[in-house]
């Protein structure tokens, strides 16, 4: 039977990225844990990380014992919290993961209203960008995930694990304040020749506007990178494209020298989740609640 401290030393590397981060983590040294993981891949008879100067990669053999190794982690740790509700002690602490427009516009009331409903607990907030953090949520480092899909994006696997989306978040044309299409919805085959804003291949918002114009038979010329929002919409007063940003971001940013539209003939939008275990411990279910109030009072 495998070592369940050695599979956590195979999750923490993973979730770390780097030997030396893990070591950090779980207060070892480097060369006891990299001695704990060769330990693990002799008893087991094959290569689970490849290592080099820039951090570590799992092999597909790690990759398939680090599914395991989250939930059996996770179990553990459940199990400890369990047995801790049973002899009277009250749960002391609570870790949430949030992307970045999460954090600014859903989390903070709901992290107060939560600190002062439960003043004993300690609470936690980890930037996590999606599709990453299923897996800190399954292994019990995180109790509570803030997670988005875009259309076109497949949500990573869920085993074992609860999802509730929460919130839909339209996905608004942003033109520049006086340009020629500004003045009415507009369909992207009205928009070919135009340079648009959005991230590189791979990211979200880049898959959700290259699968609308691939439905609607139309090309669009992709002239400035970047996943910030805050830089495209900067981009976008200055006059040099176009782009698709959330409402929920709109909102919030500083009006003038942008209009913003909805796109005609199709309905782009994100859904924003909330992804825990499937039967989490308190003071969880309390914290959902909180998030599920402030999704309420988000205009998107």
């Amino acid at each position: 039977m495998l070592d369940a401290d050695r599979v956590r030393v195979l999750v923490e590397i993973a979730h770390a990225g780097s030997i030396t981060a893990a070591a950090e983590r779980m207060s070892f040294t480097a060369p006891a844990l990299s001695q704990q993981l060769t330990k693990l891949e002799r008893e087991l008879g094959c290569v689970l990380v490849e290592r080099s100067r820039s951090g570590v990669r799992l092999t597909r053999a790690g990759r398939v014992l680090l599914a395991y190794g989250e939930r059996v982690v996770g179990e553990l740790r459940d199990a400890e919290a369990a047995v801790r509700a049973a002899a009277g002690e009250a749960p002391t602490r609570l870790s949430l993961g949030a992307f970045t427009s999460a954090g600014k516009h859903l989390v903070p009331g709901a992290l107060a209203a939560f600190g002062r409903a439960h003043p004993q607990v300690r609470l936690s907030l980890t930037d996590v960008e999606p599709p990453d953090g299923f897996g800190l949520v399954t292994s019990g480092e995180l109790d509570l995930l803030i997670t988005h899909r875009y259309p076109g994006v497949d949500p990573p696997a869920a085993t074992g694990l609860h999802r509730e989306r929460i919130l839909v978040d339209p996905l608004l044309l942003v033109l520049p304040e006086g340009h020629p299409a500004a003045g009415a919805p507009r369909r992207l085959a009205d928009l070919t020749g135009e340079e648009w804003i959005c991230g590189a291949p791979g990211i979200s918002n880049r898959v959700a506007l290259e699968a609308a114009a691939e439905a609607e038979g139309v090309q669009v010329t992709v002239a400035y990178e970047t996943r910030d929002y805050e830089v495209m919409l900067a981009l976008i007063r200055a006059g040099v494209g176009i782009g698709l940003v959330p409402r929920m971001i709109l909102d919030a940013a500083p009006s003038g020298g942008w209009v913003a539209r909805p796109l005609a003939g199709v309905r782009l939008a994100r859904e924003i989740s909330l992804v825990h275990r499937r039967r989490p411990p308190a003071p969880v279910p309390a914290m959902v609640d909180m998030l599920r109030r402030s999704a309420r009072r988000t205009p998107a």
